[in-house]
């Protein structure tokens, strides 16, 4: 296989180009590092199309080498022939490499291997050959068969057993199973029945039919959960006639031979006992496979809009964790993140001590200057938001309230790492800590919760764990390390998604600074344990030490341009680096400082603005003083509200009144959109209209195509 040839022409790229990349990967550099400080080598490829090109690359490699072991497993049974080897050069994906190895797979005992175990091989070869005239009739050839001692006691039984070799040969053929996927995947149709009477969320699937072509992603994951809840029984269901008229037309050969009844037998037999079910399973997996892939993605992208959402700087926040019997817990955090008080009050049910709780919350936003509460949306929250609403129109203080996703919060707050941050507090105090922080920077608190239990995918837990778990946590280190980590107070969670480092080396950056104090330079983290040269080099331009007295330390620019920036820096004296340097002539300055254009722009984007953070263009979350009831909706009502996930059929929507909206994707735009994703993202801030309201089955259907 030319590896290199195959992904330069499904990537568009370039063979030397992609050779370069490839070499970077196979030396162990990181994604991160690699989109970052080796434009020149890739072309500029984003870490998007690095991880693509890195998944497909390990596909390759595995097709290769178990092309390698078919091959060599045939060889040794002395079977391997020019055209085999031609086919398994030409087989494209593993499946196709396992139907030609599939004749010469060790099977299991089954009717065909005990005939042949009978010595009636030659009976099926005879009937296959399909010749126009026998020496005798096959009945009477099969009588030669005959062997009691081996359990043939008729000729019957040899015929039905010379049929199995047959039946099985024909389903084992790889240009059969091949062109019969391919027909099953035109012409089938995957059905769903319901099974039993219990109700459940499935009723559209009680009785359901789609073609097996197309049936979008979500769908598939939808019926393969109510068939594993044991709701639905779901088939792929195809006119036996399209199958049969095809394998009739590549077996037959002879329609005048005498053997071809035997031969249409073993036909119908192999196609309804061997190839039908083997077919359906390994069409289901393949329809899995891909919806699962779609559905990862859809999450990552997803996460990385939740991540990558605006902080809330320079704010007092008090973190509000809703609940009834056991109270609301609130915990302050001020601007850096610092707890500074907590409490509990109980303004729900079953106490209801409004007033109480009332004096304690007006006591901390005065005590502390608070400006924020930030309200989680779980168990009690919209009693709580309610109480929140009516509190601050007592206030004389400008203060405002927002609902936030508490998704993962009781992970973390349970987890050993949320018991080491905060070993005097009990679990639902870690909570609305965890709940105030996420408001001030998504980012460095979300990274602390497994991705899986954050909230904006779809499906996740039926997803093969290893394939997600590698996705999604390939989303968070392009995050951490594009918005780059203050070495000085990060959290050995945030330290260990950065390009290079691993959680032992993380633990160990913080274990170093809690006994030797601040970092003072980028040089000084090559002073922890398990921070080698290859590390370093992977992870030091991700790392910012604000305090450094090298003021590139608190920049993206990589030591190893520390001189180019400098030279720069001496030879342009003005703020304005970009024009002047434009002005002076790109190519001019690379050639004098022997960089190329990509870096010469990263590094003057961060000269310009040192310790920039790139989530600061972004709009802010939409806070809120007042609360609406669903009841309050009317149809035609124009609102603000905020995407908090994105799946296949449309964005559910915060509006501001507890149960979110639905913005099915037919409703995004006046023109046709195949996905709400090429519109809209998790986080965006944007403009409905009210459809309709169901005040019964709490249903908002919204729209904005007038926008």
């Amino acid at each position: 296989m030319d590896i290199v040839k195959i992904l330069s022409e499904e990537f568009s790229l370039k063979e030397a180009q992609l050779t370069s990349t490839l070499a970077l990967i196979d030396e162990g550099n990181t994604i991160p590092f690699i989109a970052r400080y080796r434009k020149e080598v890739t072309g500029s490829l984003d870490d998007i199309v690095l991880r693509d090109l890195n998944d497909r690359l390990e596909y390759l490699r595995s097709l290769e080498k178990r092309k390698n072991e078919v091959t060599a497993l045939i060889t040794e049974q002395g079977k391997m022939t020019p055209e085999i080897e031609a086919a398994i050069e030409a087989a494209k994906i593993l499946t196709e490499v396992e139907d030609i190895y599939r004749p010469f797979k060790p099977h299991r005992k089954t009717r065909a291997s005990v005939a042949r175990e009978k010595g009636l091989e030659p009976l099926a070869a005879l009937i296959i050959a399909q010749t126009d005239t026998y020496e005798r009739p096959i009945p009477e050839l099969a009588e030669d068969f005959v062997d009691e001692e081996k359990g043939v006691l008729t000729a019957d039984d040899a015929i039905n057993g010379a049929c199995d070799i047959i039946a099985e040969d024909i389903s084992d053929n790889a240009d059969y199973r091949k062109s019969i996927r391919m027909l099953t995947f035109e012409h089938g149709v995957i059905q769903s029945k319901r099974i039993g009477n219990a109700e459940s969320v499935y009723e559209m699937y009680y009785d359901y039919k789609e073609n097996v072509g197309d049936i979008p992603g979500h769908r598939i994951l939808a019926l393969n959960r109510g068939e594993k809840e044991e709701f639905l029984k779901i088939d792929i269901v195809i006119s036996p006639d399209i199958i049969l008229n095809y394998l009739f037309g590549q077996v037959i050969t002879n329609s005048a031979s005498p053997a071809k009844k035997y031969v249409s037998n073993s036909i119908v037999d192999s196609y309804e006992r061997l190839i039908a079910p083997s077919i359906e399973r390994e069409i289901r997996t393949a329809m899995f496979d891909t919806a699962s892939e779609g559905a990862i993605k859809l999450f990552a992208d997803n996460l990385k809009n939740l991540l990558m959402g605006a902080p809330v700087k320079g704010k007092t926040v008090i973190g509000f964790d809703p609940g009834y019997r056991t109270g609301c817990k609130l915990a302050v955090v001020d601007k850096t993140g610092k707890v500074l008080d907590t409490a509990v009050i109980y303004p729900t049910k079953p106490q209801e001590r409004t007033d109480e709780s009332k004096k304690i919350i007006k006591r901390l936003i005065n005590t502390h200057d608070a400006n924020i509460i930030a309200i989680g949306n779980g168990t009690a929250s919209k009693e709580s938001e309610i109480f929140v609403a009516d509190m601050i129109k007592e206030l004389e203080t400008h203060v405002k309230y927002i609902v936030v996703s508490e998704a993962g919060a009781s992970v973390y707050s349970a987890s050993k790492l949320g018991a080491e941050e905060f070993p005097d507090y009990d679990v639902t105090q870690r909570s609305a800590v965890s709940i105030a922080r996420r408001l001030q920077d998504p980012l460095a608190e979300l990274v602390k919760i497994d991705p899986k239990s954050i909230g904006v995918g779809q499906y996740q837990h039926d997803m093969k764990p290893a394939r997600l778990d590698q996705a999604l946590s390939g989303v968070v280190e392009d995050c951490v390390n594009k918005v780059g980590v203050d070495v000085n107070t990060a959290s050995y969670s945030l330290l260990s998604y950065v390009a290079g480092i691993n959680s032992a080396a993380a633990k160990n950056i913080v274990k170093y600074r809690d006994e030797k104090g601040e970092f003072k330079s980028r040089a000084e983290i090559l002073n922890v344990p398990r921070i080698g040269a290859k590390a370093f080099e992977q992870c030091a331009g991700f790392l910012r030490v604000s305090g450094s007295s090298e003021i590139l330390d608190n920049t993206g620019v990589h030591p190893e341009s520390y001189a180019a920036a400098k030279k720069i820096l001496d030879k342009f004296k003005t703020n304005k680096l970009k024009s002047a340097v434009a002005e002076y002539g790109m190519k001019n300055i690379c050639a004098e400082l022997e960089i190329g254009e990509p870096t010469l722009n990263d590094i003057i984007t961060e000269l310009e603005k040192p310790g920039r953070d790139i989530r600061d263009d972004l709009p802010l979350p939409v806070l809120r003083d007042d609360i609406m009831d669903l009841a309050d909706l009317k149809p035609d009502m124009i609102l603000t509200g905020t995407v908090r996930n994105v799946i296949d059929f449309g964005v559910f929507v915060d509006i501001g009144v507890h149960q979110d909206g639905l913005l099915h994707v037919s409703e995004i735009s006046k023109g046709y959109i195949k996905h709400p994703s090429e519109k809209l993202s998790v986080g965006d801030i944007i403009k409905v209209k009210v459809k309709s309201v169901d005040l019964n089955k709490k249903r908002i259907a919204l729209t904005m195509k007038e926008f």
